[in-house]
């Protein structure tokens, strides 16, 4: 299942992380947000120990949104070593998000 980051754990969680994250910003009355989230869990239920998943509600978290200048959602980000390594907006293929993860 994916992990719920919010401004308490992102630093430990997401930044100090060993392994790449996957970063899916959302909102719940977003449609597109609705179509990528079983994407999101697929990718969280496979990734043994390899990299982390995990979602920011943008709502109840701005200031996350905003540090990262997410300005569409959903948006995906993927942090490697603390610095963020890419990007994807929109609802976009798993095979698209795999490859950023790579």
């Amino acid at each position: 299942m994916a992990m719920e980051f919010t401004s308490e754990n992102f630093a430990k969680e997401v930044l100090q992380s060993d392994v790449p994250v996957l970063v899916d910003f959302w909102a719940s009355w977003c449609m597109p947000c609705k179509m990528l989230a079983p994407v999101i869990e697929e990718l969280a239920e496979e990734a043994n120990g390899n990299y982390k998943v995990g979602k920011i509600d943008v709502d109840a978290e701005p200031s996350l949104a905003a540090q990262y200048g997410i300005m569409n959602i959903p948006t995906v980000l993927v942090f490697k070593n603390g610095q963020v390594a890419d990007k994807s907006v929109g609802a976009v293929p798993k095979k698209q998000l795999e490859t950023l993860l790579k």
